[in-house]
């Protein structure tokens, strides 16, 4: 084991990929011996040579659509998106060209092994162009995996994991936990399974599900809820598509409660096909109202970042609406 952040855990990762395969390749704004703007890519191409870690022009749509290319002869394209607000102009690469070449060639053809790291959330200051969280709009495209690691553990081995899967995946790093969560971290190879969700928790009041840097909120929630005699028991989702529902289902079924939390928008948010499938699956279990505890419907403010969070004091003041139901 080494003491590790969640960007070293993930500069581990991309180093013991590259090593174990040589058709993997890392390429975005910036990634070269810049190391990248958080510095995620420190050091792969003093490793590795400019043939398998390069920089690229600033165009996301291109990145993207050359990684596609890459990926469909054989290649294994780790793509990098510097900041997940800037997706958007690559929206229709991944949505219709990653996603569904495998489906519109019959299987002769696939982007199956192409993975796009982005950093993304808010809690930085980073204001309205590099905060946002856009695991939802992905979520309703078939043909991706979305994964969103919450501490350099899991930042290593979902993201090898991502790496050799035989889906294209995008891969959503909590950028304000880059460097505060730090934790120990296999040296070895391994992988974590893609869409399986984690009880972190156990408790039998109130289910808690959330991913990424908002699996602390709930933590801190759940500490001051259980001094109140309340049991929370704690779900970190992992694989926001597919997501899953099996183990989330058994908890809801067990607390007869559930609260979800994310940094995005409310409406729209994956949160609300959790709480449809939940309400759906669990109805006769449910002894309250399932809660949502999301960010505000409006472009996320850098002057009210601290408002707009939806922070351990929101999630506790959820978690009691819901038990005093």
């Amino acid at each position: 084991m080494a003491k590790m952040n969640l960007l070293q855990a993930i500069n581990n990762a991309l180093i013991t990929a590259m090593d174990d395969n040589e058709k993997v390749m890392v390429f975005g704004e910036d990634v070269g011996h810049f190391g990248g703007v958080f510095r995620a890519t420190s050091n792969l191409q003093e490793k590795f040579g400019k043939q398998r870690c390069f920089n690229t022009p600033l165009t996301e749509q291109g990145i993207i659509g050359f990684a596609n290319g890459l990926a469909s002869q054989g290649s294994i394209p780790v793509a990098e998106i510097q900041f997940g607000d800037y997706i958007f102009p690559a929206f229709d690469q991944i949505v219709n060209e990653t996603a569904k070449f495998r489906y519109r060639s019959g299987g002769q053809f696939s982007c199956g092994s192409l993975t796009i790291r982005t950093p993304y959330g808010g809690g930085i200051a980073g204001g309205l162009y590099h905060s946002q969280s856009p695991e939802a709009f992905f979520a309703h495209v078939p043909g991706l995996k979305i994964v969103v690691p919450r501490n350099p553990y899991q930042a290593k081995g979902l993201l090898l994991a991502s790496i050799r899967d035989d889906n294209p995946v995008l891969f959503l790093e909590p950028k304000r936990i880059y460097r505060a969560s730090v934790g120990d971290v296999p040296e070895d190879d391994y992988e974590l399974p893609l869409g399986k969700a984690e009880v972190v928790k156990q408790g039998s009041d109130i289910t808690l599900l959330a991913w990424g840097a908002q699996m602390e909120v709930m933590e801190k929630a759940a500490e001051m809820a259980d001094k109140q005699g309340v049991s929370s028991e704690i779900i970190d989702l992992r694989s926001i598509l597919p997501w899953d529902a099996e183990t989330v289902c058994e908890s809801v079924s067990k607390t007869g409660r559930l609260l979800i939390s994310h940094e995005a928008p409310l409406t729209g948010g994956f949160a609300s096909e959790v709480a449809a499938t939940i309400q759906k699956r669990c109805f006769l279990h449910l002894e309250s109202p399932i809660e949502r505890i999301c960010g505000l419907d409006t472009p996320y403010p850098l002057a009210h970042e601290k408002e707009y969070m939806p922070d351990h004091l929101k999630v506790y003041e959820g978690i009691m609406r819901s038990v005093n139901f």
